[in-house]
């Protein structure tokens, strides 16, 4: 077998060819409109090859050494089907035979001329250290990246196997070892072509890459995650997850749940039937696959369509044994995801009641140290006490009880929120309350904060319950600082809180009519706000305005005044 002849030498026979090609078209007489866009194709090749041919380092890209011979023999072969069809002494032999060896020669023409063409577009035929496929140093600016990428993704393009491989080798190091490569990659590269590698005709191993491209992709950027959806990529990672080896579907879903965290991609999610494909992968995939699915369905759960197709495909029984199951990562996503749906209405949360939700949520706060799985755990328990089973449960739950103390005492303002929500429903014990006693101070406190929304309100609520106990009453007005702030959020001058809610407190302490909580408070100056808020008749002022009066307070009051 003789070596390729060098690039140079073969243009040169190409160009001679063409010339004679183009000159002996135009004498056949058969088969005259298939010749006529073998021809254009043949003019238009020239051109191409002129512009190649004007490139400084055209002769060494080494894409030309397979891409130039395979061009040669395209063109052997229609010299010879120029012969066979300009005899006509000896006409060609079966017309459908040969107008199918035409056919296929303008493809075989058209492809190669592409790839030409892309090689002249990439730009890499004018930089000499195109021959060499080496990686930018780290840091590099977006200039150097671009002609990377580019020169990259020609090679993937045209060249053959070993080609597609190293290229795929040498994007996975980029996207890998530099921060902008991404952003790079998705503005310079052709995501397109990637994605098209995703399909089962793909060769494996370069298949396998690919997805590991995308996903990287996906999950890099706001801008690589939107070009990878918008250019179809989302339809090609669902067969994936579908039908894919483990570790690629593994690979697939992780690119999924990124490309769903923006919420204006979630529709497609039913539009490509990926419901049931991720349910199943919750169902029957490893600890990892279960996670990304999972965590994909939380990020689309939030569309009413999507929720609709989750209740359809029987969401929840699938989805709420995750909870116990799953991996550290894929209980958080679930408990985020049954937060959502329980949030939506009746109907999912009866079924995750069912499905023993409650108990693995509980289960879940129980366990876990991570603040944002506690917060998922409690949103998704908060709504479940719109039902009265679920309130019995938890109203009982001693140990459930001391937990969302502490958390209202330690806990972010979110949780101390949602914390403080769940309290203000029970229907507890006196000796649940007395139990928790110690966290009065911080629900005191809560009241303050005039964000978030609703904060003040569930922490009063909150607060009244547990001063139905004498002994609870007894200790909140032994808390200097406790006293001091309620008198201060009674102040009228004070804008900060709503004044119907330290008014229900002061009732709430005052209603066992004990001497020294009422001396506690007016000795703070309760009583003077109380009766300036009746005046300006706030609901429940003049209650509470009565429950502090007393000839005793008329004595000190008046010795006040003469002081």
């Amino acid at each position: 077998m003789h070596p390729a002849a060098p690039p140079p030498q073969t243009l040169d026979q190409i160009t001679h060819l063409l010339t004679h090609l183009l000159t002996a078209s135009h004498s056949v007489k058969t088969f005259t409109s298939r010749w006529q866009t073998i021809r254009s194709k043949l003019a238009y090749l020239t051109s191409s090859l002129s512009a190649l041919s004007d490139s400084p380092h055209w002769s060494d890209n080494p894409l030309l050494q397979t891409l130039l011979p395979n061009l040669l023999q395209t063109l052997l072969r229609i010299q010879s089907l120029s012969h066979q069809c300009s005899d006509p002494e000896h006409p060609p032999v079966g017309k459908l035979l040969m107008q199918s060896d035409l056919d296929m020669a303008a493809n075989w023409l058209s492809k190669q001329s592409q790839d030409i063409d892309l090689l002249l577009r990439s730009g890499v035929l004018r930089q000499s250290n195109a021959i060499v496929l080496s990686q930018p140093p780290p840091g590099s600016d977006k200039e150097d990246l671009g002609f990377f990428v580019r020169d990259l993704f020609t090679r993937l393009q045209i060249g053959g196997v070993e080609f597609k491989k190293k290229a795929m080798e040498s994007l996975l190091q980029l996207l890998e070892n530099e921060e902008k490569a991404a952003a790079v990659v998705s503005k310079e590269g052709n995501v397109s072509y990637l994605i098209h590698l995703l399909d089962l005709n793909a060769h494996s191993s370069i298949r396998e890459q690919a997805i590991t491209a995308v996903s990287v992709l996906a999950s890099a950027s706001e801008q690589s995650r939107k070009c990878v959806f918008e250019e179809g990529g989302l339809g090609p990672l669902l067969r994936i997850i579908e039908s894919g080896s483990m570790g690629l579907k593994e690979k697939a879903a992780m690119a999924v749940e990124a490309i769903t965290t923006d919420v204006d991609n979630a529709w497609a999610i039913t539009a490509y039937g990926g419901v049931s494909v991720l349910l199943e992968a919750c169902r029957s995939g490893s600890l990892t696959l279960q996670e990304h699915s999972v965590g994909a369905l939380r990020n689309v759960a939030i569309v009413e369509d999507v929720r609709s197709a989750l209740g359809e495909e029987g969401a929840v029984p699938v989805v709420v044994p995750l909870l116990v199951n799953g991996t550290v990562k894929a209980r958080e996503k679930t408990a985020n995801l049954i937060a959502i749906l329980a949030a939506s209405g009746e109907f999912f949360r009866v079924l995750i009641l069912q499905e023993r939700g409650l108990q693995g949520l509980l289960l879940l706060l129980h366990e876990s140290s991570c603040s944002d799985t506690i917060e998922h755990a409690l949103r998704a328990i908060h709504s479940l006490s719109a039902s009265d089973s679920t309130t019995r449960t938890l109203s009982v739950s001693t140990s459930f009880i001391i937990q969302i103390a502490e958390l209202i005492k330690h806990g972010t303002i979110l949780l101390q929120q949602i914390c403080a929500s769940i309290l203000a429903t029970l229907c507890m014990s006196d000796g649940n309350k007395r139990a928790i006693a110690s966290c009065m101070p911080a629900l005191v406190k809560l009241m303050e904060s005039p964000k978030p929304d609703g904060l003040q309100e569930v922490a009063a609520k909150a607060l009244v319950s547990l001063l139905t106990v004498r002994s609870n009453r007894k200790e909140l007005v032994r808390d200097e600082k406790s006293v001091m702030r309620l008198a201060q959020m009674l102040d009228p001058k004070y804008e900060a809180v709503s004044k119907k809610f330290p008014v229900a407190v002061v009732a709430a302490v005052m209603a066992g009519g004990s001497k020294g909580c009422r001396k506690r408070l007016v000795a703070a100056g309760a009583y003077a706000h109380v009766q300036k808020l009746a005046e300006m008749e706030v609901a429940g002022a003049k209650k509470a305005a009565q429950r502090l009066s007393g000839n005793r307070l008329k004595v000190i009051f008046g010795r006040t005044w003469r002081e």
